[in-house]
């Protein structure tokens, strides 16, 4: 395995766990609804939501950073050489057909009910 794509595949395993991290330590818009039912703070559940914090920042950078090593890893999985054989299909040899005689059909008695059905 070419060590590049290992320390890609790498990194981006790393990103992508650090992103699920991120969005469950973060405090939800829904969170303040109990505060629209007369807790003082219910102006901030439908208007700005304000600047962003540090976790929502940190979790657009590594967002950002899992869509390049997202796109990193294609373009080094389609670059990768090709082994001898690329399938199970290729290994297998091609054999040239030998040619079967015809078989006739089987003679039907003229007695017989056989030869009441169709063909």
């Amino acid at each position: 395995m070419n060590i590049m794509f290992s320390v890609t595949l790498t990194v981006h395993i790393l990103v992508g766990l650090a992103v699920i991290g991120l969005v469950l330590l973060q405090h939800g818009k829904g969170a303040d609804m109990g505060a629209a039912f007369g807790s003082g703070a219910s102006g901030s559940l439908f208007g700005a939501t304000g600047s962003a914090n540090f976790l929502s920042r940190a979790t657009a950078v590594l967002a950002t950073v899992f869509f390049i090593t997202s796109l990193t890893l294609a373009y080094l999985a389609g670059k990768r050489p090709e082994a001898a054989a690329s399938s199970v299909i290729d290994t297998v040899k091609t054999e040239t057909a030998v040619p079967v005689p015809a078989q006739s059909a089987p003679e039907v008695p003229t007695d017989s009910k056989a030869r009441d059905i169709p063909k």
